[in-house]
């Protein structure tokens, strides 16, 4: 690619809008304009001081503290009811394991990375430390030093992942269940330590306003949690004040970059302006930083939002990021009297996208696109793939109903708006069984006990991951095909790129290539391009049909498209792949299956879902061969899956691979095994009707015959 060319899809993927922030953030740094830097240099002279009004004193900080709890979830005022609540919300078995093992493993020096792993911090933590790769992070430096690809130091993420407070929510939870909980001693211990740690500006932990943004959270949600506390000092609370205006100069500092990178970052940051303008009179910039960060959480939250309700960001995990910001923002604003009523159609639209992405039985989504690890609200005793706290949440604040009966996932709800949601009707019926969000190029089908998910979407902002036509496949609660996931952002060969890649999703990968080409740091060069051919379900629901293509690989020899269609007849898949075009290609398709003992019998591969037995069959040109792979790392990754970040797992992965001359057709058929259903198709030549048989049912055979032979051949 030359240089002209490769700065295109560079300036495209920041967008264009964005050019003149990101030139500037830049030339900032180079110029020695940035107002962070001259902070820095002001604060070593003791100028703090200057950023409260005339009549603040530091003695007065906790009635500052106890006035601001009246207009935050929790504190004084709302003890008792929470206490209560709480123990109708989870019993004493589930919170110790979600929550009183995370107080008490503390002090032994551990503590939960990305809601998950137990890592090794020290007590006391060692906030720059990465426990992960043992790698300590320097200090001492200008903040502009430290980058998050930096091959001499691994991961940046792993060592933000303790400063940004998550245990301090559980040690505020239980504080509040229990006030015998040492939950207010180990608090503020971890934050001296911190402070001790993390002069401003001066450590890797002052790089990143979003990162700066959720330590903020966790602290006010803890500091006001403690207030009733018998031995709350003035001085710890004044201390956090002060920690509370730095990290606003910090984000107002940072917005115009987070707002460059067209993601939740702007969401976060100008949310975190919303709340400090909203909470802390007594800072100086108070009032302009309210302004601020409303004008601009409301023009992102619009932005970013499609108007079908998925996000900019083509993430599960990303989606539930900004839905929390948006939530804590909104009650924020309705306790404090200024409401955000400009948002709230959008989340709206962002709600009902999610609910019907969640699977009904687990509460998990698809492990789709980026995943971090991040959770803004972990206020409940669910796993971290669990999305129904946040879809309760949402639904209750912006509708007054509730998504699903009571559970553990009600405790969001809880923190955020009080008892009163408990007692709320259960309305909405969950996720629809088939649902289109055109926009974002998201679609699912559902059978009786079974759920398909796939994505046929033309990228107009930047993707993340190369995984067009990816399906994932649902039986009884149990992700048969799924998504490889993230593992890290940053690692060493060969898992860099291996995650995001196109070999890592259920789809067809041609020549070795991605969908797309690789660019710097987080960019995609050549975006995929996609169209829906057809999206159609019977009257009575029993069968549906889908047909889509993708064009990532017209720049290969041959200009080959991708075709996929998906034939439900109720819980068996009929999922036909045609690679249209010429030449002879290698060409490989993968399915990552549920880890659950597959074995092959006569041609077809037997695992189990729950209690219901399932067959997957793959019919491919004699060229082809499926071999089963699990836990490959040489000479490439093969057989992976991470559903938690910085962690993966081998799973069995089955791959179809061959050379073959286009144009030709994969098929393959997965359900109960005692379905019966069969697809002579890969004799036929790509793109022709479909000849599924096996269908006892004539008039359900009818009408699969009619959904598929009428639309397949469009294009």
């Amino acid at each position: 690619m030359n240089r002209l060319a490769r700065l295109y899809w560079i300036v495209r993927g920041v967008g264009w809008e964005n050019v003149p922030r990101r030139a500037w953030h830049i030339a900032k740094g180079r110029l020695g304009l940035d107002s962070r830097r001259r902070l820095v240099r002001r604060l070593a002279a003791g100028c703090l001081a200057e950023q409260f009004v005339a009549d603040y004193r530091p003695e007065d900080a906790l009635t500052h503290w106890r006035g601001r709890a009246e207009r935050f979830f929790v504190g004084p005022r709302q003890m008792a009811g929470l206490r209560t609540a709480l123990a109708q919300v989870a019993d004493a078995e589930l919170w110790q394991r979600h929550v009183g093992e995370q107080v008490a493993l503390l002090p032994q020096g551990k503590m939960r990375f990305f809601n998950h792993a137990v890592s090794d911090t020290g007590w006391p933590v060692d906030f720059n430390r990465d426990p992960l790769s043992g790698i300590s992070w320097p200090t001492g430096l200008s903040w502009r030093s430290y980058r998050q690809f930096d091959p001499k130091y691994a991961d940046l993420k792993c060592v933000w992942e303790a400063s940004r407070f998550s245990v301090a929510w559980a040690l505020a939870r239980d504080y509040v269940r229990d006030a015998s909980s040492p939950g207010e001693r180990l608090f503020w211990q971890l934050l001296s330590d911190w402070d001790r740690q993390n002069p401003f500006g001066r450590t890797a932990q002052w790089v990143c306003g979003q990162e700066a943004t959720f330590r903020l959270m966790a602290w006010l949600f803890a500091a006001c949690a403690f207030l009733d506390a018998p031995d709350a000092q003035a001085a710890r609370y004044h201390r956090l004040t002060e920690l509370a205006c730095l990290t606003g100069l910090l984000v107002e500092d940072n917005i115009p970059y987070a707002r460059s990178q067209k993601n939740n970052h702007a969401v976060s940051e100008a949310m975190c302006l919303w709340t400090l303008g909203l909470l802390f009179p007594e800072l100086r910039r108070a009032e302009a930083w309210r302004a601020k960060g409303r004008r601009i959480l409301v023009a992102d939250l619009r932005r970013q939002i499609y108007p079908d309700g998925s996000y900019v960001q083509h993430s599960m995990n990303y989606h539930r990021v900004m839905l929390d910001d948006a939530l804590w923002a909104v009650r924020l604003g309705a306790l404090a009297g200024d409401p955000l009523p400009e948002v709230h159609e959008p989340l709206l639209r962002a709600v009902e996208w999610l609910t019907a992405m969640i699977d009904p039985k687990t509460g998990r989504a698809p492990n789709y696109g980026a995943n971090d690890g991040a959770l803004v609200l972990p206020l409940a005793c669910c796993d971290f793939t669990d999305y129904r706290p946040v879809a309760q949440a949402a639904n209750y604040l912006l509708k007054g109903s509730r998504l699903f009966p009571a559970g553990p996932w009600d405790e969001e709800m809880l923190w955020l708006c009080g008892p009163e949601p408990l007692a709320a009707r259960v309305q909405g019926g969950g996720r629809p069984a088939h649902f289109s969000a055109p926009v974002g190029g998201y679609y699912t089908t559902s059978g009786p006990r079974s759920w398909a998910f796939t994505r046929v979407h033309a990228y107009r902002d930047r993707p993340h991951q190369a995984d067009m036509l990816h399906v994932d496949l649902w039986y009884d609660g149990v992700n048969v095909l799924a998504d490889g996931g993230s593992f890290h952002y940053y690692a060493q060969p060969p898992w860099q790129h291996f995650f995001e890649s196109t070999a890592a999703h259920n789809t067809v990968e041609i020549d070795g290539r991605d969908q797309m080409d690789r660019g710097p740091s987080f960019l995609w060069f050549h975006w995929t391009q996609a169209k829906l051919l057809a999206f159609e379900t019977s009257a009575d629901g029993r069968a549906s049909f889908l047909a889509g293509e993708h064009y990532g690989y017209l720049r290969l020899s041959g200009r080959l498209v991708h075709r996929r269609s998906i034939a439900r007849i109720l819980d068996a898949y009929v999922i036909i792949d045609d690679i249209l075009g010429a030449g002879s290609h290698d060409v490989a398709l993968r399915w990552r299956l549920h880890p659950a003992g597959w074995q092959e019998q006569q041609g077809a591969w037997h695992a189990r879902a729950g209690d219901q037995a399932i067959a997957l069959r793959v019919i491919a040109p004699p060229a082809f061969a499926t071999r089963h792979h699990g836990g490959q790392a040489e000479p490439q990754p093969e057989g992976w899956q991470s559903r938690y970040y910085a962690e993966r797992e081998a799973v069995p992965t089955l791959v179809t691979r061959g050379w073959a001359e286009a144009p030709l057709r994969l098929v393959t058929v997965v359900g109960p095994a005692e379905a019966g259903i069969e697809c002579a198709a890969a004799g036929d030549a790509a793109g022709a009707p479909l000849a599924i048989t096996g269908i006892a049912d004539r008039a359900l055979a009818a009408e699969i015959e009619r959904l598929s032979s009428r639309k397949i051949a469009a294009r």
